[in-house]
C-alpha cells in the first residue's frame, strides 16, 4: 500500500521525471491548490484503508471535510490508480465499490454510482479512461482500457477496450399542448482506431 501511495503522489502531486521525494511532494502540495487535493486525498485514503496508527475514523472524517471543500463526494473505499486527473472538481461522485485504473481523466459533474442501495458489485474502469462532463456510469459494469466517454452520457452496460462512447442527442420543438412529441436519447458505441 505504501508503494502505491508514493506512486500516486509522484504522478499527481510531484509530477515530472525526478524520483519521489516527500520534500518535493510537500512543496508542490503547498504551492498548488489542485495538487493539495490529490495530496490529502491520497494520504487520508491510505490511512483509511490501512488503518495505520488506528486512524481510520479520523481519516474518514478528514476525507469528508476534503470532499466538502472541493465539492466532491469520493468514497474513501474507492480504489483509484495513479495519475488521476479531475479537470473541474465540483459535482464528482465516486462510489466506494469502484475500481478505477491508471491515468483516469474525470470532468465536472461525473457520477460513478450504484443503481440502488442493494447494488453490491463493482464498477470497474480500466486504464487511460477519459470521462466527459456530467456523465453517469451506473451499476456493476466494466469499462475497458483506452475508452473515451463523451459528455452527458449514461453508461449502464459494459464497454470494451478502445471505444468511444457518447449520447447522440437531438432537439425536438413541440407545441405546449402536444404530448405526442417525445425525444429519446440513444447511446452509440464506436471503435477507436
Amino acid at each position: 500500500m505504501y508503494d502505491e501511495l508514493t506512486q500516486c503522489l509522484k504522478a499527481e502531486v510531484q509530477k515530472g521525471k525526478k524520483s519521489f521525494s516527500w520534500g518535493r511532494t510537500l512543496h508542490c502540495a503547498l504551492k498548488c491548490a489542485d495538487r493539495r487535493f490529490y495530496f490529502w486525498f491520497r494520504v487520508w485514503g491510505y490511512l483509511f484503508k490501512t488503518n495505520k496508527y488506528g486512524l481510520r475514523k479520523f481519516a474518514k472524517h478528514r476525507m469528508t471535510k476534503l470532499n466538502r471543500k472541493y465539492s466532491t463526494d469520493i468514497n474513501p473505499r474507492a480504489c483509484i490508480g495513479a495519475g488521476l486527473k479531475i479537470v473541474h472538481f465540483p459535482g464528482v461522485v465516486i462510489r466506494g465499490n469502484s475500481v478505477i485504473g491508471k491515468n483516469a481523466v474525470i470532468r465536472q459533474g461525473v457520477t460513478i454510482g450504484a443503481r440502488n442501495s442493494t447494488d453490491e458489485g463493482l464498477t470497474i474502469i480500466g486504464d487511460n479512461v477519459e470521462i466527459g462532463a456530467n456523465s453517469c456510469i451506473i451499476g456493476d459494469i466494466s469499462i475497458g482500457n483506452n475508452v473515451t466517454i463523451g459528455a452527458l452520457s449514461l453508461i449502464n452496460k459494459n464497454v470494451s477496450d478502445n471505444t468511444i462512447v457518447f449520447s447522440q442527442n437531438s432537439i425536438v420543438y413541440r407545441n405546449k399542448g402536444d404530448e405526442e412529441s417525445i425525444t429519446l436519447t440513444s447511446i452509440r458505441y464506436s471503435q477507436a482506431s
